[in-house]
């Protein structure tokens, strides 16, 4: 996923093994936005959105995930993820996603550093 971003971003990424770890590395305000798995180990990628809704995490979350079924795609929309990307990811697309929600301009600007969370691949 790391290698998916754009090369010219200015953007620190962590990565998280599981939903958990994606949990506490959002609560220590280094997860401005998720990119989201839904197969993962110890919390999968729909119970780690559910707890982001619950507690009310301040972050954005894009879900990356090879399970392109439509039910999949409708509930982690339902559940206030930004948008549903296919692997292999698109780089074209995750470019035009990021920039069309103010998150990265093209030109490796932002308004601010950028904290992202991958899960390693």
């Amino acid at each position: 996923m790391a290698r998916s971003l754009p090369d010219n971003w200015d953007v620190d990424v962590s990565f998280a093994e599981n939903g958990e770890q994606a949990l506490t590395l959002i609560r220590q305000g280094k997860g401005d936005i998720v990119f989201l798995d839904l197969n993962m180990p110890v919390m999968d990628g729909y119970q780690t959105m559910e707890a982001i809704r619950r507690f009310d995490l301040p972050c954005l979350v894009i879900v990356v995930s090879g399970d392109v079924q439509a039910q999949a795609r409708e509930k982690m929309l339902a559940l206030g993820a930004l948008d549903f990307i296919r692997k292999p990811i698109d780089n074209e697309k995750l470019s035009h996603i990021l920039s069309s929600y103010g998150i990265y301009s093209g030109e490796g600007q932002s308004i601010r550093r950028i904290n992202a969370i991958c899960y390693p691949l």
